[in-house]
């Protein structure tokens, strides 16, 4: 049985019972907050898992995950009755993870639960896996310590999202290989690759650009290769 903690912030009642019977059915253990205000009370560092609702009255879930991302990198997934590309970037951009459109089935947000939570246990270290190594990956200027999940570029520790990090990870494992968006999307999202999830890859490649790049403007450690993908590059600056 699982053992993550989950905060569900949700001002419909009924979408919020919901919601915490199927994860209490799964054996997560759950905690509700039916406003922005109420969520950013009860968020604590057992925090494994936000599930917001983005239309909410007094402060919305855009402007509570903006509060959270200054406190917390605890995996975002937004429930939107907004379908438009434009507002799911939106949400990205302020610092979510994943989002889910409503109507959604049960099955598909307990999918998009459970890959979230595996990848944060990766990131915190909560995981152990055999393929890390050695304690240290260490490329073009970037220090990864595998055994904290901590970056540094040119010895300055930087704050990434567990998506950030796992982007990064993967790239810096497998440096001047070019990744296509579909390849980056199943390999860190865990989930099946659509015509719109390339719009998300490019907001968290930027995001993660501002973090590692000199002027991310004109990046030199994730080029962009037209038509093709991404690929890092192990240079230092």
């Amino acid at each position: 049985m699982s053992t993550a903690n989950i905060l569900i912030v949700e001002d419909d009642s009924d979408i919020r019972e919901g919601v915490r019977i199927l994860l209490e059915s799964e054996g997560y253990s759950v905690e509700e907050a039916e406003d922005g205000f109420a969520a950013l009370k009860r968020l604590s560092e057992k925090t494994d898992l936000v599930i917001l609702d983005v239309m909410m009255p007094g402060i919305s879930g855009i402007k509570t995950c903006e509060e959270i991302r200054k406190r917390s990198y605890v995996p975002i997934l937004f429930l939107t009755a907004k379908s438009q590309e434009s507002d799911k970037l939106i949400g990205l951009m302020a610092g979510g993870d994943d989002y889910l459109s409503k109507p959604f089935s049960y099955a598909e947000l307990l999918g998009r639960v459970k890959a979230l939570l595996r990848r944060y246990q990766v990131y915190r270290g909560k995981e152990t896996t055999d393929q890390f190594q050695d304690r240290y990956l260490e490329l073009g200027g970037i220090k990864i310590n595998l055994e904290f999940n901590e970056v540094s570029v040119a010895g300055k520790t930087v704050e990434l999202s567990n998506i950030e990090y796992n982007i990064l990870l993967l790239m810096m494992k497998h440096p001047r290989r070019i990744f296509s968006a579909q390849q980056l999307y199943e390999a860190v999202w865990e989930e099946p690759y659509f015509y719109n999830c390339g719009s998300t890859v490019m907001v968290h490649i930027s995001k993660l650009r501002a973090k590692i790049e000199k002027d991310d403007q004109k990046p030199r450690r994730i080029t962009t290769i037209w038509g093709k993908g991404y690929r890092f590059e192990p240079v230092s600056e």
